[in-house]
């Protein structure tokens, strides 16, 4: 076809890490392209993607300010408290949002509700944003004042900087040459959808198990009167191969011993797509790039750096990135600067690099810590948590630390405009 789209920033990735990135821009009327291999129909499918996402107070403002989160509200749930408990002992860590302020720690929302906010929004920002789906990368390639991406029907897009959202197996990072740390960890996590009688109020609980966290997770009730919450139960990856085998009567009863009685008899909720009616599974590994950044070319998101997801905030991390570089191209276009130069884009890598990497090493550090059922660490871990219970002040950065408030935060992150 030979077609040449020029705009200002390409996205490579059309997920909600890129279109994130695309309606922050385009809204502050910068011309972006978005490339997806997925349809974006695909992508609601119940099937495609089954995981929740916990949005942070940051994330949020960062919604509200690229205009998605009105759409997103109505099927999100508030995260009021959180617990905490070292497998099946007494002592417990008890998290309210109210020791922080009036604002809930986060919202659990189901990805494809995110999907469809942003691709609505992508689409009412035409004017600025081309969204390009169903269609492949060919090859990249990057000259003194510009980057092209070719596709594979031959078409190509020229821009001064190109953006890598395209996930931990990024063909913009392996293109480019960045170099990755990463390892798998002996684990698995399986998701799936529970109703139950009893409300959630809010809460949210996370068992830390021997193979790894068991996490109950308040979800959008179904219908008056049934209440919903979302499972994250890792495993190894045996065991939650076996899970995922089970049928339905079996692995609902294993829910149910796992779960407890608390809000009353559980169900799976078969609607919620799957591999097994209900059921998804993901491998779950770390991954952290040397580079974020070279001349033309950024990565953001799970491309840049993916976590254990044992403190929900890999998506989160994702969106700070879009709000750092998003402020880092606006202000320097309005410098009259090149956008894409290695000098620009390194202040991008400088502001997010230190809270990334802290967040990577910690939930490593917690996974490791919490996923033994070693007898004196068990004690230790039960000391440590009663410890932080008792200490207010501690308590309260670890939750601001959650919520994305602290360190010097991105004008969307505080709630301001672009």
């Amino acid at each position: 076809m030979g077609t040449t789209i020029d705009c200002e920033v390409l996205i490579i990735g059309g997920g909600p890490a890129g279109l994130c990135l695309a309606c922050a821009l385009g809204g502050a009327g910068i011309p972006v392209a978005v490339v997806d291999a997925a349809a974006p129909p695909v992508q609601l499918l119940p099937a495609f993607d089954g995981r929740t996402i916990a949005v942070s107070l940051a994330s949020r403002r960062v919604m509200e300010q690229i205009g998605v989160w009105d759409d997103i509200a109505p099927g999100a749930t508030a995260i009021l408290d959180i617990r905490i408990a070292d497998d099946h002992q007494p002592v417990f860590l008890h998290f309210d949002h109210c020791e922080v302020g009036d604002a809930p720690f986060g919202w659990i929302v189901e990805n494809r509700h995110i999907r469809k906010a942003l691709f609505d929004q992508t689409a009412a920002l035409a004017d600025t944003i081309t969204h390009l789906a169903p269609v492949t990368v060919a090859e990249i390639n990057t000259a003194r004042d510009h980057a092209t991406a070719t596709l594979a029907d031959g078409r190509r897009i020229r821009a001064k900087v190109l953006v890598g959202a395209d996930g931990r197996s990024s063909f913009v990072r392996r293109s480019v040459g960045i170099e990755a740390i990463r390892w798998t960890y002996n684990q698995a996590a399986l998701v799936t959808a529970v109703t139950h009688p009893e409300p959630h109020r809010g809460i949210a609980i996370e068992h830390f198990r021997p193979g790894g966290p068991f996490a109950v997770l308040p979800m959008a009730d179904v219908a008056p009167g049934v209440h919903c919450s979302s499972i994250v139960w890792t495993h190894r990856p045996a065991i939650t191969q076996h899970l995922m085998s089970m049928d339905p009567a079996a692995f609902e009863a294993r829910i149910q011993h796992e779960f407890g009685d608390f809000w009353g008899p559980v169900r799976v909720r078969t609607d919620f797509g799957g591999e097994r009616r209900g059921r998804f599974s993901y491998p779950l590994s770390l991954l952290h790039t040397k580079e974020y950044v070279r001349p033309r070319v950024a990565l953001v998101g799970d491309a840049a750096h993916g976590i254990h997801p044992i403190a929900g905030q890999g998506f989160n991390l994702g969106v700070r990135d879009i709000a750092a570089l998003a402020e880092v191209i606006h202000d320097a276009r309005l410098a009259g600067q090149d956008i894409g130069t290695l000098d620009v884009l390194r202040r991008y890598e400088r502001w997010r690099r230190p809270d990334n990497v802290a967040m990577a090493v910690g939930t490593d550090l917690l996974d490791r810590l919490f996923s033994n059922g070693i007898p004196p660490i068990r004690r230790a871990r039960a000391f440590g948590l009663g410890v932080v219970q008792q200490l207010p002040p501690l308590k309260r950065f670890f939750m601001r630390y959650a919520m994305g408030t602290t360190g010097v935060a991105p004008r969307m992150v505080a709630g301001e405009p672009l």
